[in-house]
């Protein structure tokens, strides 16, 4: 990985860690519902995108890389649905908002270059 990808890997774990503490204050009436959805949501994004940089093929990696961004946007959702139900307070949600889209922009900048490929 060079060190724009290392930083956006820097970024993603940031996110995933961020998910898992807010969640901790989650009623756990939501343990197997929107906990276990937003935690498996952020911690998908940064395995889809480490587990498409060890594969060789470029195809295959954008395709892992997809899946990151698809399970990036299912936890953006899940930061408007839980401030809506007052799981967290309206900080969280903007701090964990300005990450998504900050990792967003830089996974998009990486599939646009790997589309190339697909030609």
């Amino acid at each position: 990985m060079n060190e724009y990808q290392e930083k956006l890997k820097k970024k993603m774990n940031e996110y995933t860690h961020f998910i898992y503490k807010i969640t901790k204050d989650f009623p756990k009436s939501e343990l197997f519902g929107t906990i276990s959805q937003f935690r498996r949501a952020g911690i998908s994004i940064i395995l889809n995108y480490i587990e498409g940089y060890a594969r060789r093929k470029p195809l295959v990696r954008l395709n892992f890389l997809e899946i990151s961004y698809g399970s990036l946007k299912e936890s953006t959702y899940l930061f408007a649905f839980s401030l809506e139900e007052k799981f967290i307070d309206k900080d969280q949600h903007d701090y964990g908002v300005k990450l998504s889209d900050e990792i967003g922009a830089m996974l998009w900048r990486e599939l646009e270059y790997l589309e190339k490929y697909k030609k």
